[in-house]
């Protein structure tokens, strides 16, 4: 029997992967279900935006989804355990979050939907997975800890918080803090402004012109996955990666670069066991950003600024 899981006193809770690995798998299925209904009504926006879920003060979001007249939003909700479905026209509909097949799951949603008068074409099968089962067919998938669950949302909660800190940071081009169902990572993305040579693709049951819109141009990349370590991992990486990148100078002392997964890695727990996590956290944002962005001369004059410059002026 696993220990329980906790929250630390600075809020960065404890969980560890192989505890909670089953639930985790289940929940990366769910989570495809609910971002693949986002993607077939959102407007298409550059890299894939359209298609992620957002840090909520509850769980994750799709945020307002456009459908005819009206909107919709999906939230997976892991303090009350519910996924609810919320139309514009004051109409709400919920499924239970608890141990259950993802087959049972994809219907209960799309039932959900349904009533709602919510049309949902979406593709049965999910992406960057192998195997790929199908939504409909897949019992394999059926585990839920309400625990577990809710200390990765705060997991999450931490993560976005930094992250979203880290991003004021930057004026050029650069994306919001979103989660990515596809591979279950919490991103940011800041771009040089020049384009990127075709990505190669490579991702499992995902389309390579899928990677070729996402990378299509020069990016710095970081971000949080529950994978990857003990407690999960940060991770930050540049594409294209310009000479000199895997060898730059990053802090804190436990970050390295992986050779395999060509990346720098920052365990979760050494965050969590800082002394300031926090300060932990951006010295390894700043520092990898930093040897994307010097390594590949990016105009860092143009692309970045102090976001409390107008704070004396409030």
């Amino acid at each position: 029997m696993p220990e329980p899981a906790s929250t630390t006193a600075s809020g960065w809770p404890s969980l560890r992967v192989e505890d909670w690995a089953d639930t985790r798998d289940t929940l990366h299925m769910w989570t495809q279900i609910v971002g693949k209904v986002r993607l077939v009504h959102a407007p298409f926006v550059n890299h894939w935006w359209h298609t992620t879920l957002y840090v909520s003060p509850r769980g994750l979001t799709t945020t307002a989804i456009p459908y005819e007249a009206g909107a919709f939003d999906m939230e997976l909700d892991f303090v009350d355990h519910r996924l609810v479905v919320r139309a514009s026209s004051g109409e709400v509909r919920t499924v239970a979050l608890e141990a259950k097949p993802v087959a049972d799951f994809h219907a209960q949603t799309l039932h959900a939907l349904d009533e709602l008068g919510i049309e949902a074409p979406i593709q049965a099968t999910p992406n960057e997975v192998d195997p790929a089962i199908p939504f409909a067919e897949d019992h394999e998938h059926a585990s839920y800890d309400p625990d577990a669950a809710q200390l990765f949302w705060r997991q999450l909660v931490q993560a976005d918080r930094v992250m979203g800190e880290f991003r004021s940071h930057f004026v050029g081009k650069v994306s919001p803090v979103h989660f990515f169902w596809g591979a279950m990572d919490l991103a940011c993305t800041r771009f040089s402004g020049r384009g990127a040579p075709p990505h190669p693709g490579g991702a499992p049951n995902c389309g390579d012109w899928v990677m070729v819109e996402g990378y299509s141009h020069e990016l710095s990349s970081c971000g949080f996955w529950p994978g990857g370590g003990e407690e999960g991992a940060f991770y930050a990486y540049a594409y294209p990666e310009p000479d000199g990148f895997a060898d730059h100078p990053v802090a804190p002392a436990d970050a390295s670069y992986s050779r395999e997964n060509g990346q720098f890695l920052l365990p979760y727990e050494a965050v969590r066991t800082a002394s300031e996590p926090d300060r932990a956290l951006l010295d390894f944002l700043q520092t990898t950003y930093e040897a994307a962005a010097e390594h590949a001369q990016w105009d860092r004059a143009a692309l970045e600024d102090d976001p409390g410059r107008w704070d004396h002026l409030r």
